[in-house]
């Protein structure tokens, strides 16, 4: 049997157990296909954007060394944010990201500025876990908004109505340490 009928069928066998959620999540992370308001070919082709863009990006090795940059993709709408030291770096990754099939928009939010430290990375990952625990105690469906934090600003991304957006953002505003909230979502 040829590799191409073996995956098809490996594939088709964990759809078939359950396990298409397992898989797709142990790919994009944190997310879950099941909770997502996305299709699930939108879910695989924003996690394959991701992807693509971060390989870009730390392919090239002055921009694996000078800047710092995360990609999050949703319905193809890319957001990227980080530091980068110098306008041209900046302009670099966004004109590649926009090059990448599948993306439809590029949200710039790109910090002219030194990549930040690896302690301010971490109270960004405790932050984003503070908003997220916020977001599942309150009445909002949390698996809705993904929540990304760079430098203590809080980036919201989803499909939500705009009182679910507005929600979102008022309860990531209220946590202590975030400097600044922005919305990027798309509305339903």
């Amino acid at each position: 049997m040829n590799k191409a009928v073996m995956t098809a069928c490996l594939m088709a066998t964990m759809l078939l157990q359950g396990c298409a959620v397992a898989l797709v999540a142990g790919a994009a992370g944190t997310a879950s296909v099941a909770n997502d308001r996305r299709t699930v070919g939108a879910y695989i082709d924003d996690e394959s954007i991701e992807l693509k863009i971060t390989g870009i990006i730390s392919s090239d090795p002055e921009l694996r060394s000078n800047t710092h940059v995360s990609v999050v993709s949703m319905n193809g709408e890319v957001l990227l944010v980080g530091q980068a030291p110098g306008e041209a770096l900046r302009t670099r990754i966004v004109s590649q990201a926009q090059k990448v099939p599948g993306v439809s928009k590029v949200n710039n939010q790109i910090r002219l500025m030194t990549p930040t430290r690896l302690s301010t990375r971490t109270h960004d990952t405790w932050l984003t876990s503070v908003v997220k625990g916020k977001l599942i105690a309150s009445d909002l469906d949390s698996s809705a908004v993904k929540v990304v934090t760079e430098n203590a600003e809080v980036f919201l991304m989803g499909l939500v109505s705009h009182q679910e957006g507005d929600s979102a953002a008022n309860i990531a505003r209220n946590v202590s340490g975030v400097t600044r909230v922005v919305k990027v979502f798309q509305y339903r």
